[in-house]
């Protein structure tokens, strides 16, 4: 079909250059095709972005939502890259907005309990830098090390400490976000409360690039615990009884930061990895963390744990032997991914649902023949079951897409939710109906025409 463009490729490429004044713009195939695609797409050309920027400033924010806007461009914001849901992904013909570059501390407030950092700032480093202070940053994604601090607000990470610290969400005071219409405006700010006007800010986190780009972001910090924090880890027959014994540590008023769960796959799968033999003789593997420990805390843990007939109860109070369980739950995805393709999931269920959706999974993968590893945030509900086909055949089983939407539909009739920290993206941007319902969905989309009329921030990611 023959059409007739009112504007060149260089004209578009020379009113960006004009516009972003500090950044970088990049129209080399190479790089191109690199920022384009991750692992989670066909390695082909469709979705390879006409440009890529990486943005130094706020001024060159403004002047690439400028030219989108002149030329009809969708833009991807895109921050470490690092997104499991095909959420900061090219597009053909769209620009590609790095934030990565702008990666400054630029402050960190011990008085006022808070940091404001770039989006670019990676979680790991903002931990590192206020724990010099004898202050930390809560949020801890299994990407801690790797994802920035924008990346974790747009897409409202989670990670192991959310049940006593809670998500992204609930660190955030504060944002100064640019708009497709080239203003840059300032929500929330640095007090721990907050009531007047909408509460705009929390609408910003969690949506995924799609209604403005973040280039500023105030988190609160915490004072590191006094005590000394306990670790360890038990093991039980089976996922639903190791489900149980969680329901009764988190309502024991134990000072409970890290409840994780494996079963046994993911166990064996780690063993393989690792060269251990936890396997041997467990159903699941259970790691927890007490951030102060007391002899009652102590005490009452380990009643619990027997009560539910937890074998092979391990607790450590050594500093080294804590980080190697740390370590032992971090290495649980590249155990799992290692030689195959693979799904990884995201569903959260209400906390007294969580052992009957273990049971749901481990039966669907015996019905239909799937090897299903089975882990997750057992103290918050979140549960990530991953799915294995083998490496050499390219696109994902029918069984394995069938197995997904059962789990999907069982999710949300149990009142969860598919999506509990990953986001949304590509990957399940169809699913806006089912588990919001029709009214919200229409709400959803009224809000992105408020915010983006013209439909340029992240096309069909977040809400199709």
């Amino acid at each position: 079909m023959t059409t007739f463009k009112a504007f060149s490729d260089q004209d578009v490429f020379d009113f960006l250059e004009a516009h972003v004044p500090d950044g970088e713009v990049f129209t080399n195939y190479d790089i191109l095709k690199k920022q384009s695609f991750s692992p989670n797409l066909s390695d082909d050309d469709s979705g390879l972005a006409l440009a890529y920027i990486e943005a130094q400033t706020s001024e060159d924010v403004k002047g690439v939502m400028a030219t989108a806007r002149k030329f009809h461009i969708p833009v991807i914001p895109q921050d470490q890259f690092t997104s499991t849901v095909i959420g900061a992904d090219g597009i053909t013909g769209a620009f590609i907005l790095s934030t990565k570059k702008t990666n400054k501390i630029i402050e960190i407030d011990k008085a006022d309990s808070l940091a404001v950092v770039q989006p670019g700032v990676i979680n790991g480093d903002l931990d590192t830098e206020a724990r010099k202070q004898g202050m930390f940053y809560a949020p801890d994604p299994g990407s801690k090390k790797i994802s920035g601090i924008g990346g974790n607000v747009a897409t409202n990470a989670g990670g192991m400490s959310t049940v006593k610290y809670g998500a992204t969400k609930d660190n955030v005071l504060g944002l100064k976000v640019v708009l497709t219409d080239g203003r840059e405006i300032k929500v929330g700010g640095r007090t721990l409360k907050q009531a007047y006007g909408y509460d705009l800010t929390q609408l910003f986190v969690g949506s995924e690039g799609t209604l403005g780009i973040i280039t500023e972001i105030v988190v609160k910090l915490l004072p590191i615990p006094l005590g000394k924090p306990l670790m360890g880890s038990a093991f039980f027959d089976t996922m639903t009884r190791l489900a149980q014994a969680v329901t009764e540590i988190r309502t024991s008023g134990i000072d409970v930061s890290m409840l994780e769960a494996m079963d046994a796959t993911t166990i064996k799968a780690l063993d393989d990895y690792e060269g251990t033999h936890y396997a041997d003789n467990s159903g699941s593997m259970l790691i927890f963390k007490v951030e102060n420990q007391t002899p009652e805390a102590v005490a009452k843990l380990q009643d619990i744990l027997k009560k539910y007939n937890a074998a092979d109860v391990n607790i450590a109070t050594d500093a080294d032997k804590q980080a190697q369980l740390t370590k032992m739950r971090q290495d649980m995805l590249p155990a799992v991914f290692a030689g195959h393709n693979h799904i990884m999931e995201d569903m959260a269920v209400p906390l007294s649902k969580l052992a009957p959706m273990m049971d749901y999974i481990h039966d669907l993968g015996e019905k239909m023949d799937l090897t299903i590893y089975t882990a997750g945030h057992a103290g918050d509900g979140n549960v990530h079951p991953t799915l294995i086909w083998p490496s050499d055949q390219k696109k994902v089983p029918d069984k394995i897409v069938e197995a997904l939407q059962l789990m999907f539909h069982k999710t949300l009739e149990m009142g969860g939710t598919i999506s509990g920290e990953h986001a949304v993206g590509m990957l399940k941007n169809q699913w806006n109906n089912a588990e919001l319902g029709g009214d919200v969905d229409m709400i959803q989309h009224q809000i992105k025409d408020l915010f983006d009329p013209m439909n340029l921030l992240n096309p069909k990611r977040k809400i199709n």
